[in-house]
C-alpha cells in the first residue's frame, strides 16, 4: 500500500550528511595550516617573535598542558580556573534569566519596560561593563562573575520570555480547555512548547559567558585562568603562547556550543522541527 506520509526520518534532498561536512571542516582545516606554515617557516614572511609558526604555537600547548617542568602544566591549570568560573556564573545567569523570563512572559508590563531595557544591554559590548565591576566589586573574582552573570542571563531572560509568547495560540486554548489555568497553564502546557526555542537561548548565553568570562579575566591578577595566560604572553613578548591560548579558548568555547548544538538539534527532532541525517 502506498503511503502519502512523507519520512520524516531522512534528511531533505541535497542535505549533506554528517561525515561529508566532517569532511569539509577537516579540509578547510588542513588548509589553513598549510598556509600557516607556508606564510610562517617556509617563506618567512614575519618575524618568529612577531608571528611564530604552527610548530611554535603547538610547543606552547604541548608544554602548558602536559609538561612536567617547573613552569609547564600552567595551561592546564588556567583551563581549570576559567571553567570553574564560568560554569559557576552560567548557571547563575539561566537561573536569573529563567526567572526574569517567566515573569516577563506572564506580565506585560515588565516585559514593556524591563524586556526593553534587557534588549538595549544586550547591545553593549560586555568589556564596557568590567570598569564599572572592578570599581564596584575590586580586582577580584567577584567582579568576573559579576560580567558573566549579566551577559548571560539576558539571552535567557529574553529567549524564555519570547518563546513563551510564540507558542501557537491552538496549545493555550487547548490547555485551558482541559482545565490548566494560570501557573499550572506554563509549567504543562507553554513551558514544554517553548523547549526548542529556550534551548537555542541557552546556546547564545554560553557564548555571551565565554567571552565575557576571557574579557573579565584579563584585569585579574594572580588568579589562574586563561585571560592570565593572554596577559602574561603580551607582558612577556611570547606572541606564541598568545596564540596558543587564543587557540584553547576557540577550541573549548566550540566543543561546549557543539555539546548544545547537539541537544538543540536532538529536541528539535523530538519535537518534529527538523529531519534526522
Amino acid at each position: 500500500m502506498t503511503t502519502l506520509s512523507p519520512n520524516l526520518t531522512q534528511p531533505a534532498p541535497g542535505t549533506p550528511s554528517r561525515w561529508r561536512v566532517l569532511g569539509w571542516q577537516l579540509t578547510g582545516l588542513a588548509l589553513i595550516l598549510a598556509a600557516w606554515w607556508l606564510v610562517t617557516d617556509v617563506l618567512k614572511l614575519y618575524p618568529a617573535y612577531v608571528f611564530p609558526g604552527p610548530k611554535a604555537v603547538w610547543t606552547e600547548i604541548s608544554y602548558g598542558l602536559w609538561g612536567t617542568g617547573p613552569q609547564d602544566g600552567k595551561l592546564l591549570g588556567a583551563i581549570a580556573g576559567s571553567l570553574r568560573r564560568v560554569l559557576t556564573g552560567y548557571v547563575s545567569a539561566v537561573l536569573l534569566g529563567g526567572l526574569i523570563g517567566l515573569l516577563m512572559g506572564a506580565w506585560l508590563p515588565l516585559r514593556a519596560t524591563v524586556g526593553a531595557y534587557l534588549t538595549g544591554l544586550q547591545s553593549v559590548p560586555s568589556i564596557a561593563f568590567v570598569p564599572f565591576a572592578i570599581l564596584f566589586f575590586g580586582l577580584n573574582e567577584r567582579a568576573v562573575l559579576f560580567v558573566v552573570i549579566l551577559e548571560g542571563f539576558i539571552p535567557v531572560a529574553l529567549a524564555v520570555s519570547g518563546a513563551l509568547l510564540n507558542v501557537p495560540p491552538a496549545l493555550r486554548i487547548a490547555g485551558r480547555t482541559l482545565g490548566a489555568r494560570g501557573p499550572a497553564l506554563t509549567w504543562r502546557v507553554l513551558l514544554p512548547a517553548s523547549v526548542p526555542n529556550l534551548l537555542t537561548g541557552l546556546r547564545t548565553a554560553w557564548s555571551f559567558a565565554w567571552r565575557a568570562l576571557v574579557g573579565g579575566e584579563l584585569l585579574i591578577a594572580g588568579a589562574k585562568s586563561l585571560g592570565e595566560q593572554l596577559e602574561i604572553g603580551r607582558n612577556t613578548a611570547n606572541v606564541a603562547l598568545v596564540l596558543a591560548t587564543i587557540l584553547i579558548i576557540g577550541v573549548i568555547g566550540g566543543l561546549f556550543d557543539a555539546v548544545l548544538r547537539a541537544v538543540e538539534a536532538r529536541v528539535r527532532r523530538d519535537y518534529g522541527l527538523e529531519v534526522a541525517q
